[in-house]
């Protein structure tokens, strides 16, 4: 049977570091964290209060943290970050990417100074916390435009859709696509057609502001939502989108084709029964756009 002196070695050998913390945050032990390749030692915090080391709204969360596990017996697990801007008396400067952990808090049965105290365990994760948003990013992204694909644009979609029911702030979409894509594939090949599509996501880019949303659905066809945009703005902005996006594809024009964009523009209205319904509308407009003779807009 494992003795008090064994036990207190095993608990020293962990790779990952568990802090013994009272209910005010306290840190009452330390055990642990000997994978030198993420942690230093921490034997300096014992004594300390997280409200002297951490500043005030992340001390609060993990305070909050350790009274939910008091509270409910249950283990909690969360994924949190720390930077330089959390921790007090450090410059803001650092590195430029937060470390990442999860924490797994359990609470104890006895108390340290007629304190409750947990076990709060904290691995760094985060390798794999870059990874997955690498997996994210790669699931959401069309690998030729870098845009986002028609999975990101259902999810927002349906978030911004969700903001006209409830606070009426307006939504608009613009729907748009290369025309003669096609016959500049079969003059220079589906390379030079690819650039096309590159140079528009380029312009996409180059315009759009930071929460508008641009999304390849396929193809030569994009659709973009302009949250908090009324109609009369989404117009003025497909004007500028689109001589924008001809004097970039002009370079690539020559006797057998003419690329432009066509384009539709619709905005949500109180008859919307789904986030789809003015993406419908944006789509018409485009197809008599394109019935129009090509690069126009029309206003659905």
């Amino acid at each position: 049977m494992i003795n008090f002196a064994e036990m207190s070695l095993v608990l020293q050998a962990l790779p990952d570091p568990a802090f013994i913390l009272s209910r005010s945050g306290k840190y009452v032990a330390v055990f642990g964290g000997r994978d030198t390749r993420y942690y230093h030692d921490g034997g300096g915090l014992v004594g300390c209060y997280i409200t002297d080391l951490i500043k005030p709204a992340k001390a609060d969360w993990f305070l909050k943290k350790i009274g939910e596990a008091l509270e409910t017996g249950r283990l909690i697990i969360e994924e949190y970050e720390l930077s330089n801007k959390d921790v007090a008396g450090l410059p803001d400067e650092g590195p430029d990417e937060p470390i990442w952990f999860e924490g797994r808090v359990q609470s104890l049965d006895f108390t340290i100074d007629n304190e409750e105290v947990v076990l709060w365990v904290a691995s760094n994760i985060t390798e794999r916390h870059r990874l997955e948003v690498r997996l994210r990013e790669l699931s959401d992204t069309d690998q030729l435009t870098g845009l986002y694909n028609r999975r990101k644009l259902d999810d927002q979609l349906q978030a911004h859709y969700e903001n006209f029911t409830r606070y009426q702030l307006p939504l608009s979409v613009v729907s748009f696509d290369l025309d003669d894509l096609k016959p500049l594939n079969d003059s220079l090949g589906h390379g030079a057609g690819d650039m096309a599509l590159r140079r528009v996501a380029d312009i996409c880019r180059e315009q759009l502001r930071m929460n508008d949303i641009a999304c390849r659905m396929g193809g030569d066809e994009f659709v973009i939502l302009l949250p908090n945009t009324k109609h009369f703005q989404a117009q003025k902005f497909a004007d500028r989108f689109k001589d924008s996006c001809n004097t970039a594809l002009c370079q690539l024009n020559d006797q057998s084709f003419s690329l432009s964009v066509s384009i539709g523009v619709a905005t949500c209205i109180a008859a919307d029964t789904d986030p789809y319904d003015v993406v419908r509308r944006a789509d018409i407009a485009l197809y008599e756009a394109k019935k129009a003779g090509k690069n126009c807009i029309v206003a659905g």
